[in-house]
């Protein structure tokens, strides 16, 4: 597609969402089915790197990064008598270096069946209406482990993540101002880190990437139009550890998905027995939309769903209640309604899973001793849980307390718990990422107790003035804070510096006067722009197929929104920090986009965890 169709996003009410123009621009694997790219004309779609039947009197769309190893690739596609397509229109997705170019320039054969050769500037990969990572999925390893010393990987990392990120910008046509948490030297005698200078260091890179951008991109904004906050995984260590209540997080942590796919069991088309079926829980499915950050009310949102839906509704009649078995029936006597009737099928099998799992491994009154530690309330609690939920337990506990589990107390409070040699080193590494200070004892079995005579002053504070929340969902990413702050204006200035003042007329929130600037444009509200995506029934259908959020598309509830407000976390972003920046896009009334280096669910979390060094690494060992 030409870039003008990405400039549209940003005139009048033609405005698109974050995840609208990347679809437009097609990356493919995380943003489309191929049933879409298909609609396109397109006939076959084929990795670069396997072995392709040559197709002469094909035309060829290459999409691809700009590496030495891919040109290679291409000139061999292209070259010779009989090259492997008609004729090729190449798309880098990120700006090529020159040598690379001139390389193929050289081959006056390849040169003349060029059809077209452009850059992208598209290396992100979106994987949410608000959400995208750069597929950096050892950065944590990389940047924050003592193995960075004198590594090439540091720096290549740094260099390839402000790349991607930078992309986004590229590709919204959006100039961000760009925040950084600093590094947090302790005093004039302290030696400041790698690991504290990462934030810094990307943001110089965005920074520079940035500048190439509004002197060589056309129409690329040259005042500042959005703003992006760069921070890294130690601001909140607490975020990929703890259990997560809402509907997302609770399939991605506790049913052992494959990223975004389940297998659910199906009867058998033979009519015996049962097999597994491969299901995406994404976009597509309204009812995964209506359920995804639901939490205490997940039971009251899948009741009021079913309220609506003619096929549940017909299920109920004819059999009393709601099951799996009975909605799998229900198929093939109502074939009109066999979609719906799939979906809500499979989220009543994934919903009786959660609940089996949740009491089998006894995660409320986990859920309840993690929450009580991170607000201070813990007292004396024995349970009988599983190593890997005791893990977690001490992995919050380190988190609080950095100090007290590096102590011999600390080594005997793991040993008790009957933690592997690797899980103790995911304890200890915990203090990579610092910490808070607290107090507490063992005795018996495995038990956590805490003085509750005195009052402890936990490291996230009670949310005043909100409505009452059920206790298991009481924690909040510090994400969320910092969001907020920055959105105010309110940030720690000793602790976010900004590498752009901004232009006198930037503003977070717009005026009265922007409001009716020509550059200032409508929006659609937050909660219909999450349901682009392509669904079974039409707009406004009234058979509750629709979720209440789909319904809203067709409400006409178009309001303006302030400017975009970025937020990257390098070293993984977790499902609270995507569902925080849904929650106050409505709240700010601001598309919050959140990236990251990866998005990690709790395992995944541990396992790069005890990856890590427990040594600093300081800027006198990078010396050469």
């Amino acid at each position: 597609m030409s870039m003008d169709s990405v400039n549209s996003s940003r005139s009048g009410t033609d405005y698109r969402s974050f995840r609208q123009i990347t679809r437009d621009l097609k990356i493919m694997s995380f943003s489309c089915k191929m049933a879409d790219v298909m609609e396109e004309g397109v006939s076959l779609v084929e990795d670069l790197y396997k072995r392709r039947q040559p197709l002469p009197l094909m035309d060829a769309i290459y999409f691809m990064q700009p590496t030495k190893e891919n040109i290679r690739i291409f000139m061999s596609d292209m070259s010779g008598k009989i090259p492997l397509y008609k004729k090729a229109y190449v798309f880098f997705s990120s700006p090529v270096q020159r040598e690379l170019v001139a390389q193929i320039k050289k081959d006056s054969n390849v040169l003349a069946r060029i059809g077209a050769l452009s850059e992208m500037n598209l290396e992100y990969f979106a994987i949410d209406s608000q959400g995208f990572t750069t597929d950096h999925d050892k950065a944590l390893e990389e940047l924050f482990s003592e193995n960075a010393e004198g590594s090439l990987k540091y720096n290549s990392c740094l260099n390839m993540m402000a790349t991607r990120v930078a992309t986004v910008f590229a590709s919204m046509r959006e100039f961000p101002r760009v925040h950084y948490r600093v590094a947090r030297t302790i005093d004039a005698s302290t030696l400041t880190t790698l690991r504290d200078l990462v934030p810094t260091k990307l943001a110089a890179g965005v920074w520079n990437c940035l500048a190439r951008f509004k002197a060589m991109i056309p129409e690329f904004p040259q005042t500042e139009t959005c703003e992006l906050l760069i921070v890294d995984r130690s601001i909140d260590q607490i975020a990929p550890i703890i259990h997560e209540w809402t509907y997302d997080a609770m399939c991605h942590d506790l049913l052992c998905m494959d990223g975004n796919k389940y297998v659910q069991e199906v009867p058998s088309k033979s009519g015996s027995g049962t097999e597994n079926k491969e299901v995406l829980l994404e976009d597509h499915d309204p009812i995964w939309l209506e359920l995804q950050h639901a939490s205490e009310r997940l039971h009251e949102k899948m009741t009021n769903f079913v309220s609506k839906n003619k096929a549940a509704q017909l299920c109920q009649a004819r059999n009393g209640y709601l099951s799996t078995k009975e909605l799998q029936k229900m198929v093939q006597a109502l074939p009109q309604y066999s979609e719906q009737i799939d979906k809500l099928a499979l989220h009543v099998e994934i919903a009786g899973k959660l609940n089996s799992t949740i009491k089998e491994q006894q995660l409320k009154d986990v859920g309840q001793l993690e929450q009580d530690l991170v607000f201070g309330d813990a007292g004396t609690k024995e349970l009988d849980i599983s190593r890997e939920n005791k893990l977690r337990l001490l992995l919050v506990y380190a988190a609080i307390n950095p100090d007290k589990t590096r102590s011999d107390k600390g080594a005997k409070l793991m040993q008790l718990a009957g933690l592997s040699a690797d899980d103790m080193i995911a304890v200890s590494n915990m203090r990579c990422l610092c910490g808070h200070d607290s107090k507490k004892s063992s005795a018996g079995g495995f038990t956590l107790k805490f003085d509750l005579r005195k009052k402890k002053h936990g490291i996230r504070k009670e949310r005043i003035g909100e409505e009452s929340k059920w206790m298991l969902s009481r924690f909040y990413p510090i994400l969320e804070e910092l969001i907020e702050k920055l959105s105010k204006g309110e940030q720690p200035k000793e602790e976010y510096h900004c590498l752009n003042d901004p232009s006198p007329s930037f503003r977070g929130i717009p005026s009265a006067s922007t409001r009716t600037s020509p550059a200032y444009q409508p929006a659609q509200s937050m909660r219909s722009r999450r349901t682009d995506g392509t669904w079974a029934r039409p707009w406004g259908s009234d058979d509750g197929y629709s979720s209440d959020s789909v319904l809203k598309h067709i409400s006409s509830n178009i309001r303006k929104l302030g400017q975009r407000l970025f937020v990257f976390v390098i070293g993984g972003a977790t499902r609270s920090e995507l569902r925080a920046a849904h929650m106050l896009s409505s709240k700010l009334n601001r598309e919050i986009i959140l990236g990251s280096s990866s998005l990690d669910d709790p395992p995944q979390f541990i396992t790069k965890l005890k990856m890590l060094s427990t040594e600093d690494l300081t800027l006198d060992d990078l010396q050469i």
